[in-house]
């Protein structure tokens, strides 16, 4: 479907109560980002926001754990991108992402901000696929636009391939916007879509390509999305309140706020620690500080202090370079050799640095930017959010000294309906492709020193014919 169908997009942005910045067209590259939408008229008033976040279809090169550089289809990010660089979501509220870049006199105001014309796309977009494709985060009641821009594929000029974005597992109820070409819309090169989503479920979801998903998903167009709780948002004493504000509690003791409730998610009989605001920057990904929750759990039992993102991945090395050399592609013998975590195998795993690779074009560019090393201080709380969506292979992680606590599979809380948590302790963890599950590393009673996460497919140890590396990274208790 050709991108005539932005006056489709204009039509259901509507009738879904959204409002467009601009006028839409046919063939050009656009971004849609509304400072204001019914929904949120008033931005940052508390409950949720508008995020907004745009990403380049195409294709590039990556350097795998033995120095070899391998051809990508993927995605690449046209906003964000000094977030990406760091290994951060490159997410954004509306009123971050819409400032613009340069002043008038040339500085650098935002290097986050959203490529501005056409021509910026093209230039930002042209080769910069990276492995996992872009992160994504957004908050519970939020309203998340994402544009894809296809910028085609420099390196094979004979396909004309069409992308999409298809959130693998998330409750989306418009199939318009669910990235499936059987019943949506496929992005033609030098077109623009805007996808329009909103937030209801915590949980850690990924995010693909579905245009001939066994060919574009074993090429590298496969990323992750995670959504976190409203608890974040609200106080031990407020609780409660919020609970009872939203339908969740038909009676709340304002004495007891915060402490004790009828709701199956509010069962605690102590006050929850407060959470941190996400807009404030205390996320807790990768290092920073901010006492966080996975989920809604009412009783702060998936409380984290940090949280990383890993992404199990494989790459099939001779598929790669028959993809990139005009030859038919042979489905049936695909076979990885290239095992990784968030697109990084052993040591390359433990580098602190985002890795950069150099392009066809003479150009330097940054191709995986999300660092896998765990570092917690003793007596905090990890949270390991690990995503499987490879198409070959199971996998299995394990730790050595470090029990881990699975919280949730598939974005689901491990609790039955009588509200009891089914959590349990485990030192491996095996998810097939498709598969997601939310860890917590509990470092109270763990002795400062460096541990290992790593597969116990040993032949997954391994980066093509070296017999070192694979998937594998340490855990650095401090």
């Amino acid at each position: 479907m050709r991108v005539a169908s932005f006056r489709t997009l204009a039509s259901a942005a509507l009738l879904a109560g959204v409002l467009l910045p601009f006028a839409v067209s046919a063939q050009t590259l656009r971004t849609q980002c509304p400072s204001s939408t019914p929904l949120h008229p008033r931005p940052g008033a508390g409950k949720g926001a508008i995020k907004c976040q745009e990403i380049a279809g195409g294709d590039g090169f990556a350097t795998m754990g033995d120095g070899t550089q391998t051809y990508l289809f993927g995605f690449g990010p046209l906003s964000g991108r000094d977030l990406i660089d760091k290994g951060l979501p490159g997410t954004q509220t509306a009123a971050d992402f819409l400032k613009p870049m340069y002043a008038p006199n040339g500085t650098v105001l935002n290097p986050n901000a959203a490529a501005q014309s056409p021509q910026a796309k093209m230039n930002l977009g042209v080769l910069s696929a990276q492995q996992p494709a872009p992160l994504m985060a957004i908050d519970e009641d939020d309203e998340f636009f994402l544009t894809l821009s296809n910028v085609g594929m420099i390196m094979r000029p004979d396909l004309f391939e069409q992308h999409t974005v298809h959130f693998h597992g998330y409750p989306n109820a418009s199939s318009f916007f669910d990235g499936v070409p059987d019943a949506s819309v496929a992005i033609n090169i030098h077109g623009s879509f805007t996808y329009y989503y909103t937030a209801p479920d915590a949980g850690t979801y990924f995010w693909h390509c579905h245009i001939t998903p066994p060919e574009h998903l074993q090429m590298g167009m496969v990323g992750q999305l995670f959504v976190r709780p409203r608890q974040n948002r609200v106080t031990s004493g407020d609780l409660g309140k919020a609970l009872l504000a939203a339908n969740k509690v038909a009676a709340v003791d304002p004495q007891a706020s915060g402490k004790s409730c009828s709701d199956i998610l509010c069962t605690g009989q102590t006050p929850l620690p407060a959470g941190a605001d996400p807009t404030t920057g205390a996320t807790g990904v990768l290092g920073k500080p901010g006492l966080q929750y996975a989920y809604n759990d009412g009783d702060g039992s998936t409380r984290y202090d940090v949280e990383y993102p890993l992404q199990l991945m494989g790459f099939d090395p001779n598929f790669h370079y028959v993809g990139m050399t005009f030859n038919p592609e042979a489905f049936a013998d695909m076979k990885d050799k290239y095992f990784m975590i968030s697109g990084r195998s052993y040591p390359d795993t433990i580098n602190t640095d985002k890795i950069q690779t150099l392009s066809a074009d003479g150009q330097v560019r940054t191709s995986q930017p999300v660092r896998s090393t765990i570092t917690i201080k003793r007596g905090q709380r990890a949270l390991l959010r690990v995503s499987q969506l490879t198409i070959t292979e199971f996998h299995t992680i394990a730790t050595l000294g470090i029990p881990m606590t699975v919280i949730a599979q598939n974005a689901r809380l491990l609790r039955d309906t009588a509200g009891n948590n089914l959590y349990y302790n485990t030192n491996s963890i095996t998810l097939g492709g498709g598969e997601s599950a939310d860890l917590i590393l509990d470092t109270t009673d763990v002795p400062a020193g460096t541990y290992f996460l790593y597969t116990t497919n040993l032949d997954h140890l391994s980066n093509d014919a070296e017999n070192f590396g694979g998937q594998m990274t340490e855990i650095v208790v401090i």
